[in-house]
């Protein structure tokens, strides 16, 4: 008499996947534009620094009543 058949295993179906798993590209997609649009629309990139007005508001060229002379090379003793 011949052998009956053995069954060895069964394949099924993967349960679908969850909403998650399917959609979580999407939903990291949408989450890095909104990020960067709102990084990009509240920093400009620039720096907020308060205009500086320079250290020293004198005349560019000293003149003969300055208080500061330009060197000069001392004369040599004969």
């Amino acid at each position: 008499m011949a052998k009956g058949t053995r069954v060895i295993g069964v394949i099924t179906e993967p349960a679908p996947p969850t909403w998650w798993k399917a959609n979580r590209h999407r939903v990291c997609l949408a989450f890095g534009l909104w990020a960067g649009w709102q990084l990009c629309a509240n920093f400009s990139g620039h720096a907020a620094v308060p205009e500086s007005r320079p250290a020293y508001t004198g005349p560019a060229v000293p003149g003969p009543d300055a208080s500061v002379q330009p060197l000069r090379h001392p004369t040599p003793a004969r």
